[in-house]
């Protein structure tokens, strides 16, 4: 029956919709990286996984599948369909995926049909077909359009400037990382393939834009890197540099990196900020 079941394999239309997707892989590979707008609702734990991965490579899959099918059943398999079939409630146009769009999706996607006779989408290939068409959709969008950068010391204004505009790609915004030795923020950085994957979106989503404004970057931003294709494109770019006196650097640094740290500090923790 899952063969029956549908596939989603249009990744472009779920990106520029934002649609929810259930990340059937275990926690461990959840944390390594995923998508926008993507919630981990395992089919098995990082210790299952890891117990199914030993007797795949020691007696073959026929034995791993029986022992995940031991491992995952009754009140265990329950609760799991309890969570898939809660997120499905609140986002009936979603889908799910696991690595490669094979036997845990499959799985999953099939237990959530006989429960509930839901037809509920999986992605044709999985996290790695996503990954793979985002990894190609920046290299073959950052070829067809035309960058503009904004450049100038730190304080004059540059990020001040891309909120006005419209068609911007936000590296500093994506990375969470205010890009200077000042960067660091309240919250931690994404990995380097979530921060990888949301620039792609953003991309993808601004594409038919003729020309998009970028700020001017090193190679990274705080801890992530950003992709060479990009750093190729926009080292090559028409450069605008901003330029503010010193008393107007000193009054937007201040803004930036004391008072709204300290508001966002507070916001954050109103006992202890």
């Amino acid at each position: 029956m899952s063969s029956e079941l549908t596939q989603i394999a249009d990744f472009t239309q779920l990106f520029v919709s934002d649609t929810p997707l259930i990340d059937t892989r275990a926690p461990i590979e959840f944390d390594q990286g995923a998508f926008p707008f993507t919630q981990s609702l395992p089919l098995m734990s990082d210790s299952e996984r890891e117990l199914i991965g030993t007797c795949y490579k020691n007696k073959g899959q026929e034995q791993a599948v029986a022992l995940g099918h031991e491992l995952v059943q009754g009140e265990i398999k329950q609760a799991r369909l309890d969570t898939w079939l809660e997120f499905i409630k609140n986002n009936p146009n979603g889908a799910l995926y696991c690595f490669r769009g094979g036997m845990r999706s499959q799985i999953t996607q099939q237990w959530i049909y006989e429960a509930s006779g839901i037809n509920y989408p999986r992605i044709k290939g999985g996290y790695k077909a996503l990954r793979r068409f985002l990894i190609d959709e920046t290299d073959r969008i950052m070829n067809t359009i035309t960058p503009i950068v904004i450049g100038g010391q730190t304080g004059c204004g540059k990020t001040l400037l891309l909120d006005t505009l419209k068609d911007t790609i936000d590296l500093e915004g994506l990375a969470n990382h205010r890009g200077s030795a000042f960067g660091n923020t309240t919250t931690p950085q994404p990995t380097q393939i979530n921060f990888e994957n949301t620039l792609a979106i953003e991309l993808i989503k601004k594409q038919a834009c003729s020309h998009l404004v970028f700020e001017d970057e090193g190679s990274n931003v705080g801890t992530v890197h950003i992709p060479q294709c990009v750093q190729d494109k926009t080292s090559k770019a028409e450069l605008i540099l901003l330029k503010a006196s010193v008393e107007e650097r000193l009054k937007v640094s201040m803004d930036a990196y004391v008072i709204n740290m300290q508001q966002d500090f507070i916001a954050q923790d109103p006992i202890n900020g």
